[in-house]
């Protein structure tokens, strides 16, 4: 069995982040050098994932824009002989292709996984949301006071390659990546309930239960979803059957834990200390996910932290006075 269909929802409104979102679909929104989904869909072809499926709403014909080819474009850069700028723009690998899927009604994550069903078809499949990069630095951080690396690779989907890898091995129904949040931040994620024995570090856990969005007092770990899924298609009949719940959406959350109810296995898999979500959610998670990748950036990277440092410098003086 090999993951060779990924499905990314991109239809949301990105309402947390109006005005910018208003005519430019979150997803596009830069992330260093390339848009966030862009980052996305490279993370999935570095992980053999080659048929890429895109439910979009009828307001985000950016996104196909985006990924298609544009000849006239092309012919100038060639002309000018930009090979560097003309490679640039080849997102997609040979063998790749993308397919988009309308999703007329935003009624959740769930329905929109729902959506990709024709075109997923009887065979297991990754989901990775379309707002959320994952990195991985190459750097063993085991202590917070310790720096990051300066410099950010590009994808190497190692986390995605981990997740087929013991998806395959366990015959698992479902498996999720998780991270560690903090505990006050638990109320904005599903959060794993998980069978033990399990210790941290172990390469994965198996899931009791997934509980969406707790308080911090009824939270049972600190280990929240973290934009990564790998479904058998039986997950679609369980998404069909599901009402809707938390804000009113077909939550996909719910879906798995019928699904666990009805002894169904559903893994997890921790982020590794040197795996990283970057996140345009809002504008707190995105601010904080453009300036690291300006200050990594590989020929910008020196000027932009002279230039953050001399802005925080004045800052504190400013303050002192």
């Amino acid at each position: 069995m090999s993951i060779k269909v990924a499905v990314m929802p991109v239809a949301g409104k990105g309402t947390r982040l109006l005005p910018l979102t208003k005519s430019i679909p979150k997803e596009l929104l830069p992330l260093g050098r390339k848009p966030v989904l862009q980052h996305v869909v490279e993370e999935m072809q570095a992980a053999g994932v080659s048929q890429l499926v895109m439910i979009t709403s009828e307001s985000k014909n950016s996104i196909e824009q985006h990924f298609a080819t544009d000849a006239e474009l092309e012919r100038q850069l060639h002309k000018q002989s930009k090979t560097e700028l003309l490679d640039a723009l080849r997102f997609l690998g040979e063998g790749s292709s993308c397919h988009y899927v309308e999703q007329h009604q935003q009624l959740g994550l769930g329905h929109a996984i729902l959506c990709a069903r024709d075109a997923v078809g009887d065979q297991p499949f990754l989901i990775a949301l379309g707002d959320a990069r994952m990195s991985d630095s190459g750097d063993d951080v085991t202590s917070a006071s310790q720096a990051p690396a300066l410099t950010i690779p590009e994808n190497n989907a190692s986390l995605c390659k981990r997740m087929i890898r013991l998806f395959e091995q366990s015959d698992a129904d479902v498996a999720i990546s998780f991270q560690q949040v903090p505990l006050e931040k638990v109320s904005r994620y599903g959060i794993a309930a998980i069978e033990q024995p399990y210790s941290d570090g172990d390469e994965m856990f198996i899931l009791s239960s997934l509980v969406e969005k707790p308080s911090a007092e009824k939270a049972p770990s600190r280990y929240a979803v973290a934009a990564r899924y790998i479904c058998k298609p039986a997950i679609f009949d369980y998404l069909e059957r599901t009402t809707p719940g938390h804000g009113g959406e077909i939550q996909l959350t719910d879906a798995i834990q019928a699904l666990i109810k009805d002894g169904g296995r559903v893994i997890g898999v921790p982020l590794h200390a040197t795996e990283k979500r970057y996140d345009v959610g809002n504008f707190e998670t995105y601010y904080t996910a453009f300036i690291e990748m300006a200050l990594n950036d590989p020929q910008c990277g020196d000027a932009v932290r002279k230039t953050v440092a001399k802005l925080l410098q004045q800052k504190e003086q400013h303050n002192d006075r």
